[in-house]
């Protein structure tokens, strides 16, 4: 049937197509309310190198030149990034940051891309947390924030690095102000009006079927 039968079909069985449509919103109005208003908020780690440098001079007498730890990125510091990235992804770390599997709060630690192949790109760490409340996203991702400084200590406590040249941490983006995220919300609205509109469709056609059908049999079979 094209464009023009289908409206004609539904202006003959409005009474069918409105009331089913009108339920359908009200279903839709329904899954807007109950879905949750979620916020965002998210901060920015860069990791940085010690003023003197990453290495400890031979000689004390001679120690090493001062270096301003924003001008000496390198290599190292990105692979540090990825490796604090794939800790903080683990489930065994979400649990010990009180964030469930299926809970309503969440955080996230990349580099500022989705793409797991590129994670040593830069000394950064993107760190996002969402939650319910604006004051349960930005304490998980305060807390995410102070995991990562304990984790590269430790690390580097790990592998037996002079303290002295401990790789530090410089907040370039304190936690920021959690803003309302209704993506989920207006999906859900999206899916239940669209649902609204077949069952509109399917109403006025089911009722032209009928009625067809009815006037057929009241017809009789043909002479």
């Amino acid at each position: 049937m094209d464009f023009w039968g289908t409206v004609l079909v539904l202006f003959r069985r409005w009474y069918a197509a409105v009331p089913a449509l009108v339920l359908s919103l009200a279903a839709a109005a329904g899954v807007y309310s109950t879905i949750p208003t979620t916020y965002i908020s998210s901060a920015v780690l860069i990791l940085t190198t010690p003023v003197t440098g990453g290495s400890l001079p031979s000689n004390p007498r001679y120690p090493n030149g001062l270096t301003n730890p924003m001008l000496n990125f390198e290599q190292g510091l990105n692979v540090s990034a990825s490796i604090l990235i794939a800790v903080m992804a683990t489930p065994d770390m979400a649990a010990e940051l009180g964030v469930a599997e299926d809970g309503d709060t969440s955080y996230k630690v990349t580099n500022g891309s989705n793409n797991l192949e590129s994670l040593a790109t830069g000394p950064y760490l993107f760190v996002e947390g969402e939650s319910p409340s604006p004051e349960g996203a930005r304490e998980i991702v305060n807390r995410v924030l102070s995991r990562v400084r304990l984790e590269l200590v430790n690390r580097q406590r790990a592998v037996k690095a002079p303290q002295a040249t401990y790789i530090t941490t410089y907040e370039a983006v304190p936690a920021m102000t959690p803003e309302p995220q209704r993506n989920r919300k207006l999906r859900g609205l999206a899916a239940a009006v669209g649902v609204g509109v077949v069952a509109g469709l399917c109403a006025a056609f089911g009722t032209e079927s009928f009625a067809r059908a009815r006037a057929a049999r009241r017809r009789g079979p043909a002479s």
